[in-house]
C-alpha cells in the first residue's frame, strides 16, 4: 500500500462536500486540490490507484497526485482545474441553459462510452454489481436472483463506464472562448454496457425529491428535468424511439439502487420503484 504524506489541513480551504468526502483547495498553491474521505481509509488508496489508471487510459480527468493524511483521515491530491464549474452548479446558476448543458454533457458521455479500455486493468460493471448485491441485506433471495439474471443478460462491451455518472461529476472550464470538459470522482470507474451509466443520469435528474436536488445539485427538479431532456435528445439522437429508450433507461435507473444503497446503508424505495414490475 502507498504510504500517505502527512499534511496540515489548515493549509487548505474547504470548497465542497459529497457523500463520501469533502473537497479542498490549497490556500497558497493554485495548482493543488484535494479530496479528503470522511471514512474508509482503504478507499482513498484504491481510488488513487484507479484514478491513475483512468488518467493513463486517456480519459479526460484531473491528473492524480499523492495519497495524503491529516493524521485522522486519508485523501488524494489532484492537479487543480482552475476556474472549473460542475454541470450541476452551472445549471443552478443558469437554469435557462439547462437543456444546453444537458446536450454538452451528453456529448462528453458519448465520447466516454465509445472509449475501449484494457479489460485486464479495470473491473467489469457486472462483477462490481454482483459484489454489491451480495453485500446488500435488504433484497430478498428471490429479488437478488432476478437482479443477477438481469445483470447477466445485459450486453457485454469493453467500453468505459464512469460508474457514478451524474451532472455533478462532469466539470468544465472556459478559456479564450474554448470549453474543456473533464470527469471527476471516478472511484466506481469500470467497463461494460453504457446503459449502466445512463440510468444514473436519469436517476439524478428525475427521481430525487426536491429538497435533495436543491441541496446536492443546486437546482430545482424542474431544472434537472430540463437537463435530462437536453441530455437524452443529444445522447440518443433524433431517430431514437424515445418511448422504448425510456423503458430501458428506467430499469437501469432502478438498478443503480444497488450502488446507492451501498453508500446510504438503507433501502431506497423511491428508486426501487423502477424495479417493481420490470426486473422483479
Amino acid at each position: 500500500m502507498i504510504e500517505p504524506i502527512l499534511i496540515n489541513l489548515n493549509d487548505y480551504v474547504r470548497t465542497g462536500e459529497g457523500a463520501n468526502g469533502a473537497s479542498y483547495n490549497h490556500k497558497t498553491d493554485p495548482n493543488i486540490m484535494m479530496k479528503m474521505y470522511f471514512r474508509n481509509f482503504e478507499a482513498a488508496a484504491l481510488e488513487l490507484e484507479l484514478a491513475k489508471k483512468v488518467y493513463n487510459a486517456g480519459i479526460p480527468t484531473p491528473e492524480p497526485g499523492d495519497l495524503v493524511t491529516d493524521g485522522e483521515r486519508m485523501g488524494i491530491r489532484f492537479k487543480r482545474i482552475v476556474g472549473k464549474k460542475s454541470y450541476s452548479r452551472a445549471c443552478g446558476d443558469n437554469p435557462e441553459k439547462a437543456e444546453e448543458y444537458g446536450r454538452e454533457f451528453a456529448q462528453l458521455c458519448k465520447k466516454l462510452h465509445a472509449t475501449h479500455v484494457d479489460t485486464t486493468q479495470f473491473e467489469c460493471v457486472k462483477d462490481r454489481l454482483y459484489k454489491m448485491l451480495d453485500a446488500n441485506p435488504d433484497f430478498t433471495a428471490e429479488q437478488k436472483a432476478k437482479l443477477r439474471d438481469f445483470i447477466a443478460a445485459a450486453p457485454d462491451t469493453d467500453t468505459a463506464i464512469h460508474g457514478d455518472l451524474q451532472f455533478g461529476n462532469g466539470i468544465f472550464v472556459e478559456e479564450n472562448g474554448k470549453k474543456t470538459q473533464y470527469f471527476i470522482d471516478l472511484g466506481d470507474f469500470c467497463y461494460g454496457y453504457p446503459m449502466f451509466d445512463i440510468g444514473m443520469v436519469y436517476l439524478c435528474c428525475c427521481l430525487n425529491d426536491e429538497a435533495w436536488t436543491m441541496e446536492m445539485n443546486h437546482m430545482s427538479n424542474a431544472t434537472a428535468a430540463r437537463f435530462w431532456d437536453g441530455f437524452a435528445a443529444e445522447y440518443f439522437g433524433p431517430d431514437a424511439n424515445m418511448e422504448e429508450v425510456m423503458k430501458e433507461v428506467k430499469i437501469y435507473a432502478g438498478l443503480k439502487t444497488i450502488m446507492i444503497e451501498r453508500d446510504t446503508h438503507c433501502p431506497m424505495p423511491n428508486f426501487r420503484a423502477m424495479l417493481e414490475g420490470t426486473i422483479y
